[in-house]
C-alpha cells in the first residue's frame, strides 16, 4: 500500500492530503536519478585515480619486472663489452701482430653508430631513456662482435698461410759454419777496403774458400741474377714473399736461373770475390718491405744461443769489410 502524505493547511488549521500527479512524480524520480549517476560517476572518477583495477595491478607488475629485466640485460651489455675490449686487445697486440698485420683502427670498430636519430620511434614513453640506452649498447657490442669476427677470419686465413710464411722468412746463414773461415765484418759502418774510410755496410760479409756453397736462407723466388765485374759482382736475389728479399753477392758461379723457385737450404751459388772485393766471400743483405735491415737478426734457426752470442760479438766489431 502506497504511502500517504499530507501537508499542513495554516488557513483551515487542518491536515490536507497531498495528491501527487504523474508529473511532479517523473520530476522527482528524474532529479533523484541525476543525483544518483552524479555521485556514482564521482565515486567510479575517484576509484579510476586512486584504486588499481586488477588488469592495471597486473600490467605494473609486468611493467616493473620489465625495468628490472631491462636493468639486468644492460649490466650484461656492459660485462659482454668488456670481455669483448679484452679480445680486441688480444687481437691487435697479439694475434694480428704475430703475423705482422695491421691493428684495426678503432673508428672501424666503432664505425657506424653517429649521425642521425635512430632511435627516434623509441622516444615518448615512460621508460624510453632505459630503452635506448639498452639498444644503443646492443647495436655497439653486435656491430664490434661483427668486425671482430671479420677480424679473427683474418687471422684464420693468416695462421693457414704461417707455415708458408715461416718458411719464406730469412732464417738460416747463407753459408754453413763449418765452411767458414770467420765472419769478417757485420752491418754498419765499417772501413772500405778500397776507399779506406768509414761506409755503411749494408749487409754481413762471410769469408769462405772459394767454391764454398751458398745456401738460399728461405723458401722463395730468384727475381735476379746478374752477372757484373764490378760492385757486388756475380749476384742473386731472391724474392720470399712477405716483405722479404735477400741478395747473395760476389758469386763465383750460380746454382739458380730468374724465376727458378727455391726452397731454404737450397744451393743457389757458390763463394767467389767478384766485383768490387778484396779476397773470397759472401756479402749477404736482407731487406724488408724494401729497407735493408741487419742480417744477424735472421739466424735462428741454425745457430744455437752460443753461436749466435759469438756471431753477433764479431759482427759488431768495427772492422774493415771486405767490400
Amino acid at each position: 500500500m502506497a504511502k500517504v502524505k499530507y501537508t499542513y493547511d495554516s488557513k483551515t488549521l487542518s491536515y490536507r492530503k497531498i495528491d501527487r500527479d504523474w508529473k511532479v512524480r517523473l520530476k522527482d524520480f528524474s532529479l533523484f536519478a541525476i543525483v544518483s549517476m552524479t555521485f556514482g560517476f564521482i565515486i567510479y572518477l575517484a576509484a579510476d585515480l586512486w584504486v588499481d583495477s586488477p588488469k592495471e595491478r597486473q600490467m605494473k607488475r609486468e611493467l616493473e619486472n620489465m625495468v628490472i629485466q631491462y636493468d639486468l640485460m644492460n649490466g650484461k651489455l656492459n660485462n659482454l663489452a668488456d670481455v669483448l675490449s679484452d679480445i680486441e686487445k688480444r687481437d691487435d697486440e697479439i694475434y694480428r701482430s704475430i703475423f705482422e698485420a695491421g691493428h684495426i683502427p678503432d673508428e672501424v670498430r666503432t664505425a657506424g653508430f653517429g649521425g642521425a636519430n635512430r632511435y627516434k620511434n623509441l622516444e615518448g614513453f615512460n621508460n624510453s631513456e632505459l630503452l635506448i640506452d639498452t639498444r644503443k649498447k646492443l647495436d655497439q657490442v653486435a656491430g664490434r662482435a661483427y668486425v671482430q669476427s671479420k677480424s679473427f677470419d683474418d687471422v684464420v686465413e693468416m695462421a693457414r698461410d704461417k707455415e708458408k710464411m715461416l718458411a719464406s722468412i730469412p732464417a738460416i746463414q747463407p753459408v754453413s759454419n763449418k765452411d767458414l773461415k770467420r765472419l769478417a765484418s757485420g752491418f754498419g759502418y765499417r772501413i772500405h777496403p778500397i776507399y779506406k774510410v768509414r761506409k755503411m755496410h749494408w749487409g754481413m760479409d762471410f769469408t769462405a774458400p772459394t767454391g764454398t756453397p751458398i745456401y738460399a736462407t728461405g723458401d722463395g723466388v730468384v727475381s735476379t741474377r746478374t752477372n757484373s765485374r764490378g760492385g757486388y759482382g756475380n749476384h742473386v736475389v731472391i724474392d720470399h714473399g712477405y716483405g722479404y728479399e735477400t741478395m747473395y753477392a760476389h758469386m763465383s758461379k750460380f746454382n739458380v736461373s730468374r724465376g727458378q723457385r727455391v726452397k731454404r737450404g737450397d744451393i743457389i751459388g757458390y763463394v767467389g770475390s767478384t766485383g768490387r772485393s778484396t779476397g773470397p766471400h759472401l756479402h749477404y743483405e736482407v731487406m724488408k718491405d724494401g729497407v735493408k735491415i741487419n742480417p744477424a737478426n735472421y739466424y735462428f734457426n741454425d745457430l744455437s744461443p752460443e753461436e749466435y752470442e759469438m756471431m753477433l760479438e764479431f759482427s759488431s766489431h768495427s772492422n774493415q769489410s771486405f767490400d
